[in-house]
């Protein structure tokens, strides 16, 4: 699971900053849209085995949806830190395509729901998933729209953390991808 040290909430709201310069210099560098992408990993501890085979999986597929498109990835970075893995993707393409693509990913593969696939267009616009057209997350355990359950603390942690156990570990998701 997440072995890591346990991180506050400033550490967390440090790492987000963090996040944001380096996106913001991305787009001032490249003026092209950006993929930013966090784990999905609830409670205390970010890092471990289970949040770095999650990006790495992640990784995996943007880097093969990305070839198959034929789009060129300019400038790619990861970094890991006991606040979660990330990794940012500088993309040669328009940011609704991409944007299009990634929500299609967090959907089809059986781990993307532990994907956090955001795009950023320069003048650091935001597209959200109901931009294009498409419906809010879900919850990892209900059909109540994700953010509504983490704000809410709707669920307890053990079952968040068990049911990203379930889909990291003991589904057969290769089959299915």
């Amino acid at each position: 699971m997440a072995t890591g040290a346990t991180v506050s909430l400033e550490a967390m709201l440090v790492a987000r900053e963090q996040r944001a310069v380096r996106q913001a210099a991305a787009l001032l560098r490249f003026d092209k849209p950006l993929v930013s992408m966090t784990v999905v990993m609830p409670g205390p501890v970010k890092d471990g085995r289970l949040p770095r085979r999650v990006l790495a999986e992640a990784l995996q597929e943007l880097d093969a949806v990305f070839k198959a498109r034929i789009w060129r990835v300019l400038w790619r970075a990861v970094v890991l830190r006991e606040t979660g893995p990330e990794a940012l993707y500088v993309m040669d393409t328009d940011a609704r395509s991409l944007k299009a693509v990634t929500v299609e990913l967090e959907d089809r593969h059986p781990m993307g729901r532990l994907w956090d696939l955001d795009v950023i267009a320069p003048g650091s616009v935001r597209l959200s998933r109901q931009d294009l057209g498409f419906p809010a997350r879900r919850c990892l355990l209900c059909e109540r729209p994700a953010h509504a359950c983490g704000r809410s603390r709707r669920h307890p942690m053990e079952e968040l953390l068990r049911a990203i156990r379930e889909i990291v570990y003991e589904r057969n998701w290769r089959s299915a991808a």
